[in-house]
């Protein structure tokens, strides 16, 4: 009999569907499937729509979590009605009222599961060296100091993202499985040039495998609410760790597009903020500062100018400002990312996006009216055009622009708009118009100026963008720097 979807699936239903298949069978068909689809195939069919990151990635958590070895076998079929559950999965906006505060907690949700699992490996990887080995501190580091990278990674860090891009283009060539026996083959010497097999299967081991056990523990220990109809947006332990051991020869990656995530920036945040505290995180934020001034310099026909100091109190404006023909930009850099409470859309959701980014437009706001005042300090920044406000985070804030979030954040003069460090790499090289007229008719727009950054300035040709493309071919074993791919 054909299976036919019921309007909605309660989790406990779900969770039971699973638990008929021993993860020994269902986990490595999850592998073999999230390969073949890998670097967002999956979007080319209607029919193969089900075969997403997210859903392949709860399905393999929940056979971890609860599944167990007394059961039955598992077919293709059956992960397909697995995954068809999925879909039809009891949310909360299904039992709120429909009102915008129900709306914001949904798009909150689903953004973080969803939209996080569709970036770019290219840009994020290439973002990683550009970032982090290719610009300079202002300040002195903290931790950031000769060796950090062996003594964090055990190995240096464009060896690290390397291997992190050879694992994933593995899993994805060899239906999600990864053995290191295959390093001592004769065409991989030039990998054992750069790096020995003892070297590389340590830094693997280290930094992207797990059993089933610390699993279990790290999917109980890291939940912050029981709420059934939360449980598939809180944190995945295999965004961490990858890689899992036990299942056959080498390793096993459930959901193959999640390797290459420990190489991007936001891997690297996590790695380095557990080894080192907050001090990592400073010292990556004032990296990204920087970053983010390079990334401005692209701007054509554009004047970039550094934060200005003013007043007897030595106060600062926002950290970049960027002169255009068309428009004055006052940018300023937060090196933050969503946190857990904002993915799960708990009640403390207001208070953290508040705290993330609620100076940021203040700042933005006080330095427009220093300008407009014409203060001393401030008298080369143009008076006879518009201002507009742009706060640049190193990991996306979805949903950020829109009315319901746009709600619990500061009011200010002068437009704001928030994006991501991909979002600023796609504006700056649009090359087939003027990125400032493009800013304002998107500001005077009462529903694009509402979107995302990339979808209000979508539908234009772009130069390729150096920096990237420096971190990119930064690395060993790279392919070209216009490979999307594995």
């Amino acid at each position: 009999m054909a299976w036919e979807p019921r309007q909605m699936i309660s989790d406990g239903e779900y969770v039971a569907r699973i638990r008929r298949h021993r993860p020994s069978a269902l986990l490595p068909l999850i592998a073999q499937t999230s390969a073949h689809y890998s670097v967002g195939s999956w979007m080319n069919r209607q029919d193969t729509l089900r075969f997403n990151p997210w859903a392949l990635a709860d399905a393999a958590r929940v056979s971890l979590a609860y599944g167990n070895e007394y059961r039955n076998d598992a077919r293709a079929q059956d992960l397909e009605r697995i995954l068809g559950l999925y879909s039809q999965l009891d949310d909360r906006l299904m039992r709120d009222e429909t009102d915008l505060e129900a709306l914001e907690r949904y798009l909150l949700r689903t953004s973080g599961e969803q939209l996080t699992l569709q970036e770019s490996p290219y840009d994020n990887l290439a973002r990683t060296a550009a970032i982090i080995t290719q610009t300079s501190a202002v300040r002195e580091p903290r931790c950031m100091r000769p060796g950090w990278e062996e003594d964090l990674f055990g190995t240096s860090l464009s060896n690290y993202v390397g291997i992190a891009r050879l694992l994933w283009a593995a899993v994805v060539k060899r239906a999600g499985r990864f053995d290191p026996n295959w390093l001592e083959a004769s065409d991989m010497a030039p990998i054992r040039e750069v790096i020995s097999v003892s070297d590389f299967t340590a830094v693997t081991e280290a930094h992207f495998v797990t059993d089933v056990d610390s699993f279990k523990k790290a999917n109980k220990d890291l939940r912050l609410t029981s709420d059934p109809l939360r449980r598939r947006f809180e944190y995945n332990p295999l965004r961490g760790q990858p890689l899992l051991r036990g299942y056959g020869q080498g390793y096993v990656a459930p959901v193959a597009d999640l390797v290459w995530h420990k190489g991007s920036p936001l891997g690297i945040y996590h790695t380095g903020v557990a080894r080192y505290g907050n001090a990592f995180a400073q010292d990556l934020g004032e990296l990204f500062e920087a970053y983010v001034g390079r990334q401005l310099c692209l701007w054509p026909n554009a004047e970039v100018i550094p934060e200005i100091t003013y007043g007897p109190g030595n106060s600062l404006s926002v950290d970049w400002i960027v002169v255009t023909d068309d428009l004055v930009v006052l940018v300023e850099v937060k090196s933050v990312r969503p946190t857990q409470h904002l993915r799960l859309a708990t009640d403390k959701r207001v208070d953290e996006v508040q705290r993330m980014l609620g100076r940021a437009y203040t700042q933005i706001d006080n330095t427009a009216a220093l300008i407009a005042r014409r203060e001393k300090e401030f008298v080369s920044v143009p008076t006879d055009r518009p201002v507009q406000g742009l706060i640049v985070t190193m990991e996306p804030f979805h949903t950020v622009n829109g009315p319901a979030q746009r709600a619990h954040l500061p009011r200010t003069a002068v437009p704001v708009s928030v994006c991501s460090a991909g979002d600023l790499e796609h504006m700056v090289t649009i090359d087939d118009a003027s990125i400032g007229q493009l800013l304002i008719e998107r500001a005077d727009d009462p529903k694009r100026s509402t979107y995302g950054l990339r979808e209000a300035l979508s539908g234009h040709s772009h130069a390729p963008n150096p920096v990237l493309a420096a971190g990119w071919t930064s690395y060993p074993w790279h392919p070209s720097a216009s490979s999307r791919t594995p």
